[in-house]
């Protein structure tokens, strides 16, 4: 039978009871969580904060698809590596707005020999036919140029500069689950809470046609080494 830690034990008492609550309060709750613990099991990085929401729909119909990005006002705290298939003018373009990697055919021989040092992959509608047989390498890792994610695009330099700024993008996996990156624990609450209201806006934005019933059927937050704290469903508590 599986064990939990000292330190989840501690942090999970700091926690037990607990029901689901607004999200600006379960925020400040995260950001002091580690207050539960004594200093020698403190963790030693920033940790990343992440929101899932347990959406109403059935993925398996084409019509119920949840994907979408969102910027987040205050950013992810990391920096994003982001690769451009493009060609001619566009290619001064990508560089001058700061993407990391620009080119065509020879980025995409370098990804099917197994390199992948990029966050983020952008292509042009022309690129398409170099960056279509890179599915098997980029689609498990959730990589590949997508219209829908708004990462296939002539507009080079505003997708660059977006995901630089911190655009994120969200998808609903099997179960109906969408996870999203809302920064990190040093952002504060206050930051946390403007870039958390972002992605729940943007998960309601995206709410498809053909979904029917109740559409956030739970909501938690959760720092990487945390447990994770139950928001309110109901979105007069964001």
């Amino acid at each position: 039978m599986a064990t939990s830690s000292v330190r989840m034990t501690a942090l999970n008492k700091a926690l037990s009871a607990q029901s689901a609550t607004n999200l600006s309060d379960a925020l400040a709750k995260l950001c002091k969580l580690e207050d539960a613990v004594d200093a020698k099991r403190k963790i030693g990085f920033d940790q990343t904060v992440t929101l899932t929401a347990r959406l109403g729909v059935d993925v398996k119909q084409a019509d119920q698809q949840v994907r979408g990005a969102v910027v987040l006002p205050n950013g992810t705290g990391r920096k994003v590596r982001v690769l451009v298939f493009c060609q001619a003018a566009n290619v001064a373009v990508a560089k001058e707005a700061g993407a990391d990697f620009v080119g065509g055919a020879e980025l995409a021989a370098k990804i099917k020999e197994g390199w992948m040092d990029f966050d983020v992959a952008v292509a042009t509608p022309d690129m398409m036919g170099v960056v279509g047989p890179l599915g098997r390498f980029l689609g498990p890792r959730g990589l590949m140029p997508s219209p829908k994610a708004g990462t296939v695009t002539n507009d080079v330099a505003n997708i660059v500069r977006e995901y630089k700024a911190g655009k994120v993008e969200f998808r609903a996996d099997d179960g109906g689950n969408a996870h999203c990156v809302v920064g990190r624990l040093s952002f504060g609450a206050q930051s946390l809470l403007e870039n958390a209201r972002a992605v729940l806006n943007a998960l309601t934005a995206a709410k498809p046609a053909a979904a029917r019933g109740v559409y956030f059927r739970g909501v938690t937050i959760q720092a990487t080494m945390t447990p994770s704290i139950r928001v309110s469903s109901d979105a007069a508590q964001w």
